[in-house]
């Protein structure tokens, strides 16, 4: 969203969904820090990988609209997750107010079990709370009812990651961004069919096909959509929120950021 909202972007998305999670489970809080509901986080220190970590960026945007915790409310802190060093990938024009430090020489698992940070906002578990460090808990740890209302009350299904295509390889050939929509749409179609397949095991887990049915059917036939209109409250959210936290650089619709005219030649 940062590249693709620049003045001349060198890339062009393509509306194929890599990974989408839900991160309701992605809160982990230091027990001693006294955090019980998510309005408990208001004037804490929560950290994350990146301001722009894309789980980062939803649930943020998810505490200001349903919880009424502004940017301005927490001191935010960037660190490695699990290792010190990492450091902000996109250059970042924070919000009036916002207070974030940066912490080289730790890792988020080494603040959050110090107590040097209350809450870490990060995709991965941390390392402390692998090991089973007894003040570190997940602050939603019934996450799974808590996503699916999320879902069937709002339709968004937070996407992480998209295809994204040369803008000079599209200008020169742009039947290329349709055949890859079409294959990568094929694919999935195949590897869905494989795992809703009651009659063969192909995973090593039990119950598989009947659990991966009854999430199709909660999606509405599709699982796990690719295409604008299929995620349009997703991608509008996501691209409102990269906006309003300094990622984006404007605040652009879903039509802006993907090759234009794709879906009018592509049967979803």
């Amino acid at each position: 969203m940062a590249q693709v909202t620049r003045k001349d972007p060198d890339i062009v998305g393509i509306p194929v969904v890599c990974s989408r999670l839900f991160r309701f489970s992605s809160f982990y809080v230091n027990k001693k820090s006294k955090i019980k509901t998510a309005k408990d986080l208001k004037g804490k220190k929560i950290g994350s990988p990146e301001w722009a970590h894309t789980a980062a960026v939803y649930m943020r945007g998810w505490l200001g609209d349903e919880v009424g915790i502004k940017l301005q409310d927490i001191h935010w802190y960037q660190a490695g997750a699990n290792e010190a060093g990492r450091i902000e990938k996109v250059e970042l024009s924070l919000p009036k107010g916002v207070k974030l430090t940066r912490v080289a020489d730790k890792s988020l698992s080494e603040l959050l079990a110090a107590g040097e940070i209350d809450c870490a906002l990060i995709a991965r578990p941390p390392t402390c709370f692998l090991q089973g460090h007894p003040d570190i808990e997940r602050l939603y740890p019934d996450f799974m009812g808590i996503e699916e209302e999320y879902y069937k009350r709002t339709k968004v299904f937070p996407i992480m990651h998209i295809i994204a295509v040369k803008r000079e390889v599209l200008d020169a050939h742009p039947w290329v961004g349709r055949n890859l929509y079409n294959a990568f749409l094929e694919s999935k179609r195949r590897s869905l069919e494989r795992l809703l397949d009651p009659a063969v095991s192909r995973y090593p887990l039990p119950w598989l096909p009947t659990y991966g049915r009854k999430m199709r059917d909660l999606f509405g036939g599709d699982p796990f959509p690719f295409g604008i209109e299929e995620n349009r409250p997703t991608l509008e959210m996501f691209l409102r929120y990269t906006y309003e936290q300094g990622i984006a650089h404007r605040h652009a619709k879903p039509e802006e950021i993907f090759q234009k005219g794709i879906m009018a030649s592509v049967k979803v």
